[in-house]
């Protein structure tokens, strides 16, 4: 893989966007920044982090086929990849808080934004962006956010932490292009945060209800059972999980 490490860009995401823009990139070329100016998240969300103690990275994956390979799994798989660095770093209680970010306990060490930019023949060519939160230590905006720093008192070379999720990210979207779907689906679920147990939502509205989340199902959408056990599903945009 390409990689390009660079000092700062207003976002990976972008950067690696308008690079694809301009010329033919190579699959899985990576592009680090210390420092983003204008890093993003979901649902339009802002991704503040100190200049040069956190991950900040943005892969290309090319000529995906969504026919072929449902990307609610791509998803799923980043995830997985994201959980397991995690995992190899000492954190404790990982969950996975749907759709794609990574808590410990009830705080949150890294979240992803994947963008995909479709085109002919059933094909997309995506953005992965990971952010992994590692020797920053204070959040004054964020009051669920956290690091590795923070859980487990040991500072971490960000490349460290690099290496390792690319050895990870390399695995599971390999599991993705090979249609490993079923297991992906299984690992998910396994590490799915409040799965089975009573939660608060918020809908488009602000209304608040309860329910119970089932999983994801293969589409992405949450499973959610609500009063008088019907079941509804969610996209993600039309749910918010309070806790």
């Amino acid at each position: 893989m390409q990689l390009i490490k660079l000092s700062a860009t207003d976002s990976t995401n972008s950067h690696l966007k308008r690079l694809s823009q301009e010329k033919t990139l190579e699959n899985f070329t990576v592009v680090v920044a210390d420092h983003q100016t204008a890093g993003r998240g979901q649902q339009g969300n802002t991704w503040l982090s100190e200049a040069g103690k956190n991950l900040m990275m943005s892969v290309f994956v090319k000529e995906i086929d969504y026919k072929k390979n449902e990307l609610a799994f791509l998803s799923m798989a980043v995830s997985l990849s994201v959980f397991q660095t995690l995992k190899y770093f000492a954190l404790q209680d990982l969950t996975i808080k749907w759709p794609n970010d990574i808590l410990s306990g009830k705080m949150k060490v890294a979240g992803i934004l994947i963008e995909n930019m479709f085109y002919k023949d059933h094909k997309t060519n995506s953005i992965i962006g990971i952010g992994i939160n590692i020797n920053q230590q204070k959040y004054d905006q964020l009051s669920t956010a956290t690091s590795i720093k923070l859980l487990t008192g040991k500072q971490n070379a960000v490349d460290e932490v690099l290496d390792k999720e690319l050895l990870f990210l390399d695995k599971y979207i390999s599991d993705f292009l090979n249609g490993k779907a079923k297991q992906l689906h299984e690992e998910y679920e396994s590490h799915l945060f409040r799965k089975n147990k009573p939660s608060t939502f918020e809908d488009i509205e602000g209304k608040r209800f309860s329910g119970i989340i089932a999983g994801v199902n293969t589409e992405g959408k949450l499973v959610v059972v609500l009063e008088d056990n019907i079941q509804k599903q969610f996209n993600q945009k039309e749910i918010k999980l309070l806790f």
